[in-house]
């Protein structure tokens, strides 16, 4: 859709912990040589005892700061997760209002795995432009991938997990960035493709643990082919870059900048650099090869990292795609207005 009336971001933050060296988990034993060869990763961001919900109001604190957004602007708030974020039977949600702004407006976890962030956006701007008055949306993401559920180098060969949380304002009332289009696309065809041929569990972790996904999309594979999925989620990332880029009026190759999912290196030629030829310098990469794939939270993380080192400028475009299990895929276009007072 065409973002007809003004919305901005404000703000922005990320909270990323302690860094491992795919050197030092080889070295380690924690993973082997031939799960990351292909991913052209460097290091992932790992949390050793910090929790995802923890993570999320360190990010929401520096995004709120930077924004200058008080407790009476913040009218919604939305957190994009995929897995535990340290409680059972909990709102987490709630858990991240009451740590920063604590007011009384809605707050709600969304769980659409790695398309969260960019689903949120959607809610939010739909939100904010639905009622004259509303100012500011908090929107967080955070996820810590760990043993004995997840195993950050295997539930996903091909792209290592990290830990992290990221945060941006969104506005009415002005920011450093306006949103000029966002489309969101699915598909639940594709929605076998991360759940496999396992029976429905009591519990979590019932069947299988950690998470196998690699196992999940053999299993779709046999069931329905390796090309109608490949095949299913090419046409489902189009869709969403093409009606974005239509709205916007432009074309990629008119993109400054093009955010893509922390995917491993071999995943992303295949996915989005050769078939969109996309150089890999109008990107992200560099940096997110030393992050690793922060769930729900790529697309905030990759923006956030473009205006906090001064390479995003005042009239760049910057195209943020992402995708996840479900199927779900989402892609903005945001346009740099001004230079935030942050950046030296």
């Amino acid at each position: 859709m065409r973002i007809n009336e003004n919305v901005y971001v404000r703000g922005n933050g990320i909270r990323l912990p302690s860094t491992l060296s795919v050197a030092d988990a080889i070295a380690s034993g924690e993973c082997e040589p031939k799960l990351v060869a292909r991913t052209d990763a460097v290091s992932v961001a790992v949390s050793p005892d910090e929790s995802a919900a923890e993570m999320a109001v360190s990010a929401a604190r520096m995004a709120l700061g930077r924004s200058g957004s008080t407790s009476e602007d913040v009218d919604l708030i939305l957190h994009a997760d995929t897995y535990h974020q340290g409680q059972d039977l909990w709102p987490v949600g709630s858990y991240i209002q009451r740590e920063t702004v604590r007011n009384s407006c809605l707050a709600l976890e969304i769980r659409q795995m790695s398309n969260g962030g960019m689903a949120a956006l959607d809610l939010a701007v739909s939100y904010l432009t639905s009622r004259h008055g509303r100012a500011d949306a908090l929107l967080t993401t955070a996820d810590r991938f760990c043993l004995p559920g997840i195993d950050r180098w295997r539930t996903d060969p091909g792209t290592p997990y990290a830990d992290g949380a990221t945060a941006i304002v969104l506005s009415r009332r002005g920011g450093y960035a306006r949103l000029l289009s966002l489309a969101v696309h699915a598909d639940s065809d594709l929605e076998p493709l991360h759940r496999g041929d396992e029976p429905f569990g009591p519990a979590p972790f019932t069947h299988r643990m950690p998470v196998d996904f690699e196992a999940a999309k053999h299993t779709f594979s046999r069931q329905y082919g390796l090309s109608y999925g490949i095949n299913k989620a090419n046409a489902g990332q189009a869709t969403a870059i093409e009606e974005a880029l239509a709205d916007a009026d432009m074309k990629l190759g008119d993109a400054d900048w093009i955010v893509l999912p922390h995917f491993g290196r071999r995943r992303l030629d295949v996915n989005y650099l050769r078939p969109y030829d996309i150089d890999p310098a109008r990107t992200t990469l560099e940096w997110s090869r030393t992050i690793g794939h922060l769930g729900a939270g790529d697309q905030f993380a990759g923006l956030g990292h473009l205006v906090d080192t001064g390479q995003a400028k005042p009239g760049h475009r910057i195209v943020l795609v992402g995708v996840g299990a479900g199927y779900s895929w989402g892609c903005a276009v945001v346009e740099m207005v001004e230079q935030p007072s942050w950046v030296s």
